[in-house]
């Protein structure tokens, strides 16, 4: 459907992924006849799922398994996993703190430096289990960080764009 959006112009209406609902439908189609792979360079993946560049979402057995599966998943290098030796307890601080105190204890949390050899060993980690390392970083932490994630050899850098979060740029390395 076309809505008239004036001076003979017309948009199309868009959703959004929460007005989505899948159903069956009354084709059905042969799953062989479907192709779900794609590639970026040589990295050749089954299927069509990357996992969010979020301390919540990845982590380095999440990218491994991911790899494993025919996905990819996306470490951001600049979270908990790139500032403390031993993220899992800072997690946990994360998952039981209440309402009230997340901000607080974010900042706190955060004010930690990232260490670029972090960054070298958890790209080392998911390439030493046989995962596909891809990484994330903002522009400032790509021009921060992009001689370790060389370095330790990164298969993949998304570089995140700020203003526009939705429009990632890929460094194939």
């Amino acid at each position: 459907m076309n809505i008239q959006i004036g001076r003979g112009k017309t948009a199309r209406r868009a959703y959004g992924i929460d007005e989505i609902a899948l159903c069956p439908g009354q084709i059905t189609l042969d799953p062989q006849l479907v192709e779900t792979s794609w590639q970026i360079g040589n990295i050749q993946r089954e299927i069509p799922i990357i996992a969010s560049a979020m301390d919540g979402v990845v982590d380095i057995k999440m990218a491994v398994e991911l790899s494993k599966l025919g996905a990819l998943g996306v470490l951001n290098l600049e979270g908990i996993q790139t500032r403390y030796r031993d993220p899992e307890p800072i997690l946990e601080k994360i998952a039981a703190v209440d309402v009230k105190g997340f901000v607080p204890l974010m900042q706190q949390l955060y004010a930690e430096p990232i260490k670029p050899e972090l960054i070298q060993e958890r790209i080392r980690q998911i390439k030493a289990q046989g995962g596909i390392a891809a990484v994330s970083a903002t522009p400032v932490g790509a021009s921060q960080y992009g001689t370790a994630v060389v370095e330790a050899g990164a298969d993949l850098f998304f570089i995140k764009r700020l203003l526009y979060p939705q429009n990632i740029f890929l460094l194939r390395l």
